[in-house]
């Protein structure tokens, strides 16, 4: 590889490693191309991507960034799981490692966090970021719909108060 080229793989995985919400390192050993384009495929399904980069070169384009003390995880055939959402890569990472044994999850980090292969696994049973944001919505609205319940049911007994009194009085 040229040197310009480096230097320019080099500033894309610093840009993808400075802005990314999660990253997960794993080894890939073993796995055919069919496997590696099913596991991108669901990566991309997720919001999130998987690449291959040299070593040298990822340690490299980590330096400066927050989740520097992640680059002791670059040794041997590693891929890198990279999203915006904290929890999509070792999601969906997670659940193909539980499908395929080749691919061997090293660690990552989330935010400025390293995690180690244990931490990805239970950042990967977290809930979703939207989820999340439902759950939380579901919650806010919830008070506002008892309220609007409580609020209308003395209406309503004095409306079936009121019927019960003119239904004896007809009769």
């Amino acid at each position: 590889m040229e040197k310009a080229k480096k230097a320019e793989v080099v500033e894309d995985l610093n840009q993808v490693f400075a802005n990314a919400g999660s990253v997960v390192v794993a080894h890939y050993s073993g796995m055919t191309v069919a496997q590696m384009s099913d596991l991108r495929t669901r990566m991309r399904e997720q919001g999130a991507s998987f690449r291959v980069a040299k070593n040298r070169l990822a340690v490299r384009a980590l330096k400066g960034t927050p989740i520097e003390g992640i680059a002791h995880l670059f040794k041997g055939p590693t891929g890198i799981a990279v999203s915006d959402d904290p929890v999509a890569a070792s999601k969906v990472a997670a659940a193909y490692a539980k499908d395929n044994e080749k691919l061997v999850i090293l660690g990552g980090s989330v935010g400025t966090t390293a995690l180690d292969a244990a931490g990805v696994k239970a950042l990967a049973t977290l809930p979703s970021l939207d989820a999340l944001r439902g759950k939380i919505l579901g919650l806010l609205q919830a008070p506002a719909t008892k309220i609007a319940g409580v609020l209308q049911a003395p209406g309503g007994q004095l409306a079936r108060v009121i019927g019960a009194y003119s239904t004896k009085d007809a009769a």
